[in-house]
């Protein structure tokens, strides 16, 4: 195998449960097992997936309502409506089980009333028996069963107060009704349940792993000389000339790259934003920015130094570095948080769609934007400090200086 064909996009960097790995077609149990491994919600209550599951209808039926409305204009439907209908499915499913119910069993519920139709009753171990049931969904308009849905889950959410929770039947009967609903919206759309059951998973496990494994580095199998360094020191500090503000880094008593001012007329420090390139390298493995830098493009490989650590490359990480700064600065520079929001990531993770960078999982999004931020915040404060990056361990810190330098030195004039 080549380098160039060893680099081609692979799948994220998302460890799935035993069984799902083996699985080729999710099964009914082994998506519920994953549920349970995946909900980070408050335990013993329904309060939170309940209003989940209502929230995630109402981001389906945006959904529905702007292909609706846009038609042939909304490129993006098809995979909206599976990942909408997956987020309902992960939420419903999730309500089951802290009652002791599960999707078979509320397939049943929805099976006597089709083996009273054609007197025979249906199993339901995989995604695709649920989806056989077509008398659901023939003829149907997703959005005219989308209001359905909407009715069902609003009835729950006021069930609540009345102790729905205690009267197993009774909510057995309401989460069918939500099933029923939503594999009329599937079935209507052509969206296969199980595919979309199984993405939503793959996601999750992306933001919330079973254990936090970084892949092996991008450029491994590349010549030493043409890989990130695994430890290295920048120097970043800021200089007066002329009136100006410039920042000027400096890699083993080296420059690297021009000064730097925010190019902006209100001022925001964003010159010091090469930090978050830094922190791409340490989480991700991925900077074109940082090789356009060091002068480390991967030459011996055509195909990666012309679509990885091309001018494209470059363009798309300083476009995520100048989007999430401006995220950044609505919410005190992230300061205090320990988690981001989930649709910030998924947007991020979208710019890079189609190069290297798509196989990092959304947990290493997260923890490269915060480490960032944390350096880029003290050198706000300090305005000069060695930046310490170790690839291998997946650690970015500060050392602040003690001078304070006020000119630029005589020969970088």
């Amino acid at each position: 195998m080549t380098a160039a064909s060893s680099r081609a996009i692979q799948p994220p960097n998302v460890q799935l449960t035993a069984e799902l790995a083996r699985e080729g077609a999710t099964t009914l149990a082994s998506y519920q097992a994953a549920v349970a491994a995946t909900d980070k919600l408050p335990a013993g209550e329904l309060t939170m997936p309940v209003l989940g599951l209502f929230g995630e209808v109402g981001s389906l039926l945006a959904v529905l309502k702007k292909k609706s409305r846009d038609a042939a204009a909304y490129a993006a439907y098809d995979a909206a409506l599976s990942e909408e209908l997956g987020d309902v499915l992960w939420y419903l499913t999730c309500i089951a089980r802290r009652v002791g119910l599960d999707l078979g069993t509320m397939f049943r519920t929805l099976d006597l009333q089709h083996a009273r139709l054609v007197g025979r009753p249906l199993g339901a171990e995989m995604f695709s028996d649920l989806q056989r049931e077509t008398l659901l969904h023939r003829g149907v308009e997703p959005l005219a069963s989308a209001i359905q849905l909407a009715k069902h889950a609003g009835e729950l959410v006021g069930e609540l107060p009345e102790g729905i929770a205690k009267d197993q039947n009774r909510l057995a009967t309401r989460l069918a009704a939500i099933l029923r609903a939503l594999l009329t919206i599937a079935g209507a759309a052509d969206v296969d349940i199980g595919a979309a059951a199984r993405r939503n998973l793959e996601k999750t496990f992306s933001r919330w792993p079973l254990q936090f494994a970084y892949p092996e580095l991008l450029d491994t199998e590349m010549p030493t000389n043409e890989q990130l360094p695994r430890r290295f020191d920048m120097l970043v500090e800021e200089h007066q000339v002329g009136g100006k503000t410039y920042v000027l880094q400096k890699c083993n008593g080296i420059i690297v790259g021009d000064r730097l001012t925010d190019n902006k007329a209100e001022q925001d420090d964003y010159r010091f934003h090469d930090v978050f390139h830094i922190a791409y390298a340490v989480h991700l493995g991925w900077s074109p920015t940082l090789r356009a830098l060091l002068h480390l493009k991967r030459k011996s490989a055509p195909m990666i130094d012309e679509s990885e650590d091309g001018a494209r490359a470059v363009l798309i990480e300083e476009g995520i570095a100048t989007f999430i700064f401006g995220r950044a600065v609505e919410r005190q520079l992230f300061a205090g948080l320990e988690h981001l929001d989930l649709d910030l990531l998924k947007m991020v993770h979208s710019f890079v769609r189609g190069f290297e960078a798509e196989r990092c999982a959304l947990w290493q999004w997260e923890r490269a934007i915060l480490d960032g931020f944390e350096v880029f915040r003290q050198l706000k404060r300090h305005r000069r400090g060695l930046v310490r990056a170790d690839l291998l361990k997946h650690t970015l810190t500060f050392e602040p200086s003690a001078r304070k330098a006020t000119a630029l030195e005589p020969e970088l004039d």
